[in-house]
């Protein structure tokens, strides 16, 4: 049984504004800056402002901004990474208006690497077969990129709420999004649970994998923002489709949490991926070797582990010297050296960990979900540019360029009258699940919807995450709070990705199944669509149509 909207005390305190943008990564910051010319905007964040996923982006933003680079070469590479299932025309958005939208954040500040010549130095990552990956104090682009968009909104006159849990979308008498209930915690004022009215409302949660024991998601990453819109009434798209990034490093078989990335730009510089024997074992297995895609990658880890019986594999970087370490993987080297390995001596042990939802709350070519009035920017959407597999660094140039465009249709919204008075919620809310459910729900979706899958698994996955939600489980009906609404969401994310994993019978991207263990473009080639109906999550299959395979 899934809630149709979390249990809570009634709103104490009432705010008003024209745009209340939830998230302060890249996406909600860059939508919040573009929307204040036009209205006022309140910016809401579950921690502090820098404490999101952006900020952790080691590798850099792509794009397509070297002489022998073009947009069409970027689309050809987002295409194949995707696996047929990409909307093309987001893709070209991306490509496209991507250039443009890099330096108009160099113009607010950002300031990128640069080659001795002054122009800005670019990188190559898994997937690319061109170097247009630009980066910023090595492997900190995200910090560097935070940094900037922070700057930027201190003079902007954007509101900001801190330490505030977004629960649930409010909705006026027509049905259309009016603005969202808040919960703020700690100590400032105002406190607990409140209400935002807004003419139009933006999803910029960010990611899911708290959803898995181990991510390299910080821990607010709990898929808040699919979980509202789930709730809400909003369809939700390819979530099977989990990107888990095959290098991270590995601290030992029960490490669980947020785990250090290994940035694939190290492969892109040239470290070779090597078995316990030293041996290169991409070699042979796709034309791109270590740099290719990383659903490819990642099974070629998960393959030679289960080939030897070794629990990781390694990451072999010593020939590229301690001045390269210093200068473009400071952040990294750091790391490392804090559990004890040191890259310029010796291989790092690495292990595939879940990073990044392709999938998410669906979205059109300017944001907007199926709820008129809330859009969804950045890693909570799903606007079609990733398809099955995300190509490497898309993710920050997504995020940039859809906000610009939700900026643009939320325009239109603010000029229109305002929404009739909200009606009464006759939406049931739903037992919460006891916190201590947590590691529970990590254990049944990393044992059975990790990496590689299969029928029993993900059988036994669906069945054990229903029975945490039967009306007579033991552990339901927790008072509200913090902890008990936060495992609610990721125990509905969880239930929404077993359940889109076990329908696709196939492998496609990051979603590998070993009892299906081919593509099959003539049965699956197209969508998984996830509903919350009434208490039940509902999933239906839409064929793709016009898509490159």
């Amino acid at each position: 049984m899934i809630p149709s909207v979390l249990a809570a005390p009634a709103p104490g305190w009432t705010t008003e504004t024209d745009v209340v943008v939830i998230g302060s990564g890249i996406a909600g910051l860059v939508t919040a800056l573009r929307c204040r010319p036009r209205g006022r905007v309140l910016l809401v964040t579950k921690a502090l402002l820098d404490a999101g996923s952006t900020r952790w982006a080691q590798g850099g933003i792509a794009a397509a901004l070297a002489p022998d680079d073009t947009p069409e070469e970027h689309l050809a590479d987002t295409l194949t990474a995707g696996v047929g299932i990409c909307a093309e025309d987001a893709v070209r958005a991306l490509v496209t208006e991507g250039p443009e939208a890099v330096r108009g954040l160099i113009d607010l500040g950002a300031a990128f690497d640069r080659s001795g010549s002054g122009d800005i130095e670019l990188t190559r990552e898994g997937g690319h077969h061109r170097r247009r990956i630009a980066h910023a104090g090595g492997d900190a682009t995200g910090a560097e990129i935070s940094r900037a968009l922070l700057a930027a909104l201190k003079d902007s006159g954007v509101e900001v709420i801190e330490h505030a849990l977004v629960l649930d979308l409010l909705k006026d008498a027509s049905g259309r999004a009016a603005g969202i209930t808040l919960h703020v915690m700690g100590e400032g004022q105002p406190g607990g649970v409140g209400a935002v009215r807004a003419r139009a409302v933006v999803l910029a949660t960010g990611g899911l994998g708290q959803v898995f024991s181990a991510t390299t998601n910080p821990e607010v990453s709990t898929g808040d923002g699919v979980a509202l819109a789930l709730r809400a009434g909003a369809a939700v798209t390819d979530l099977e489709f989990v990107q888990f990034h095959p290098t991270v490093l590995w601290l030992g078989a029960d490490a669980a949490g947020q785990q250090p990335l290994i940035s694939e730009a190290v492969r892109g510089e040239g470290a070779h991926l090597v078995d316990h024997a030293g041996e290169r074992f991409m070699t042979g297995r796709h034309e791109l070797a270590e740099l290719a895609p990383r659903d490819v990658v990642a099974k070629g880890i998960i393959n030679r582990m289960h080939e030897t019986g070794a629990s990781h594999m390694y990451l072999d970087g010593r020939h590229l010297g301690a001045a390269t370490w210093e200068h473009r993987f400071p952040t990294i080297l750091a790391a490392c050296r804090h559990h004890g390995i040191d890259p310029v001596t010796e291989p790092i042990p690495i292990v595939p960990a879940a990073h990044h939802a392709s999938g998410g709350v669906r979205t059109d070519l300017f944001g907007r979900t199926s709820v008129p009035g809330l859009y969804a920017c950045g890693e909570v959407a799903c606007t079609g540019v990733h398809g099955a597999n995300r190509l490497a660094s898309n993710s920050l140039l997504e995020g940039l360029v859809f906000a610009a465009r939700i900026a643009t249709a939320i325009e239109d919204d603010l000029a229109g009258p305002p929404g009739t008075d909200l009606p009464a919620d006759e939406r049931r809310a739903g037992g919460l699940l006891d916190p201590g459910l947590r590691g529970e729900i990590q254990r049944i979706m990393t044992s059975h919807v990790g990496v590689l899958r299969g029928a029993e698994g993900l059988a036994t996955a669906v069945r054990e995450l229903s029975e945490l939600s039967e009306p007579s489980a033991p552990r339901r009906e927790q008072a509200p709070g913090v902890a008990a609404w936060e495992v609610t969401n990721l125990h509905t994310v969880a239930s929404a990705i077993a359940a889109a994993a076990r329908l696709r019978e196939e492998t496609r991207g990051s979603h590998w199944r070993e009892d299906f263990p081919d593509r099959a473009d003539g049965t699956w080639r197209g969508h998984l669509v996830t509903r919350l109906d009434g208490n039940a999550l509902t999933t239906t299959y839409e064929r793709q149509e016009g898509s490159r395979a």
